[in-house]
């Protein structure tokens, strides 16, 4: 019987969607974005989310994905763009998708007209959304989920695609979320203003383009170190992308 449960246990995480970055990979798109606020900004954002920083509210739209109360939200954090395709040419989904509600809710943001509670909780949702967006992995080009039924090992252990740059590569490393923050390579004030005047559809492509590169790993699909040293300069990369671009979006709104 202890067998059967285990067995069943396993099988059941396995089919679990995954979650964007994982805690630690969302704490560092907040961290590197609370950095890159302006003064101003930091006050509002501040108050609005009673002290908390965007850290800590990073991981929100995951947390309350059990509460039924969000289950309109699910499709929220990912888009599909299907080979030669433009955003605009794709299919919507009508219940959103990661580019329509980031634009929704920063330009709702801009309207200062929500009530403490609606705009905190819209506050959180960018946070994580636009965390969401600099995975490629949400930015699919293809009928798999989002690498989430792309089976493969992680280290001999069973994981997927999506899971891998979520997760497995950040955790691997052991290392804070403040720690993996501080190790980023900090860009120029000049490359901060270019990715800060990019557009949601910018960074969208931006993330689409480093399919080919998330794609390509042994026929045998089993990954380790090597896939992890081919790639995590470019989880790194991504995450101060996003903490940027984040903090560019709430500076407008807020500075």
């Amino acid at each position: 019987m202890k067998k059967t449960i285990v067995i069943c246990l396993s099988v059941l995480i396995l089919n679990l969607p995954a979650m964007a970055w994982g805690v630690t990979g969302h704490r560092v798109v907040g961290l590197v974005a609370q950095n890159h606020l302006k003064n101003s900004a930091k006050r509002k954002i501040a108050s609005i989310l009673q002290c908390n920083s965007l850290a800590e509210v990073a991981n929100f739209m995951d947390d309350v994905k059990s509460d039924t109360a969000y289950n309109h939200t699910h499709d929220w954090h990912w888009v599909t763009i299907l080979p030669g395709q433009t955003y605009e040419q794709s299919q919507k989904n009508p219940k959103g998708d990661i580019i329509m509600k980031i634009e929704e809710i920063t330009a709702t943001l801009k309207t200062h007209t929500l009530s403490p509670a609606q705009e905190a909780e819209q506050l959180k949702f960018l946070v994580h959304l636009v965390g969401d967006l600099h995975q490629p992995l949400h930015v699919g080009d293809r009928d798999d989920q989002g690498g989430n039924q792309v089976r493969l090992t992680w280290f001999g252990q069973n994981s997927n695609l999506h899971r891998v740059w979520d997760s497995d590569m950040i955790e691997g490393k052991q290392l804070s979320y403040s720690d993996l923050a501080g190790f980023l390579d900090e860009p120029s004030k000049a490359q901060i203003k270019q990715w800060q005047a990019m557009s949601t559809l910018e960074w969208a492509a931006v993330s689409q383009g480093l399919l080919p590169q998330v794609y390509t790993f042994p026929e045998d699909k089993k990954l380790g170190y090597r896939y992890s040293y081919e790639n995590f300069d470019t989880v790194q990369t991504v995450l101060m992308q996003a903490g940027i671009h984040l903090a560019g979006i709430l500076n407008e709104i807020y500075g």
